[in-house]
């Protein structure tokens, strides 16, 4: 995924509100950004370090800057969470997800009971495989982990990939991890105790766990590679 127009660099001041980033341009200048990320951003939200905004104009907008990219140390980290179904389709469409090859047919946003949707429906003549992306952000210890708050919706997704392989589906859940900087991923199990215990109980339920990282630049974003999962 490249960018469509060059990354604004600036400084963060503040993330507040969940929403809202305030930040300094190069410039000067200072302007508030829409934050898309409705996680903790644990690690990824300190004051001062270099960000990079997307600008975009439009009848629809109440502020033209998306918070896109912050620098963590020498890394460079995605923080738009919607990135990540771009990067899952773009990296299952081009061949990168390996595991998930073979499908001639992807729709997105796939209702799968009333209130219930996932991420990715891949069909073909025999199969139906759905697929549920998680953006990740957080790291510990060179150790990419999920979730960085309590995520009683991500449970909820967990659940329903069970549901949907008691009834003789393939059920995946996809973490992409928007940084380079990582060598394995696990559960976040300080953080949501609970969000681990059913990632196990999905595993042996035969629900597949595929993380991928992905190379991050202030000119694009790029699934990479699988990393391996340590539960």
């Amino acid at each position: 995924m490249r960018f469509p127009t060059p990354l604004i660099p600036g400084t963060l001041i503040e993330r507040y509100k969940r929403f809202l980033a305030d930040v300094r341009l190069n410039d000067g200048t200072l302007v508030t950004a829409h934050c898309t990320n409705t996680g903790s951003m644990l690690g990824c939200n300190e004051p001062g370090s270099q960000v990079y905004l997307s600008e975009q104009h439009g009848r629809n907008r109440k502020l033209p800057y998306t918070w896109e990219l912050i620098r963590v140390g020498r890394t460079l980290v995605g923080i738009n969470t919607l990135v990540a179904n771009r990067l899952a389709r773009e990296g299952i469409e081009s061949g990168v997800v390996k595991e998930l090859q073979g499908y001639p047919r992807l729709r997105a946003e796939v209702p799968t009971r009333p209130g219930s949707r996932l991420d990715f429906l891949l069909e073909d003549a025999n199969r139906q495989c759905y697929v549920e992306v998680k953006n990740v952000t957080l790291v510990v210890e060179r150790v990419a982990t999920f979730p960085d708050a309590v995520s009683e919706r991500g449970t909820r997704h967990l659940k329903e990939l069970m549901r949907l392989r008691r009834r003789g589906h393939r059920a995946v859940l996809l973490f992409v991890i928007q940084r380079a900087d990582i060598h394995a991923f696990r559960p976040a199990d300080e953080i949501d105790a609970e969000y681990g215990r059913w990632l196990r109980r999905a595993v042996k339920a035969g629900v597949e766990i595929y993380p991928y990282r992905a190379n991050v630049t202030a000119r694009s974003i790029v699934l990479k590679e699988g990393v391996p999962l340590r539960i």
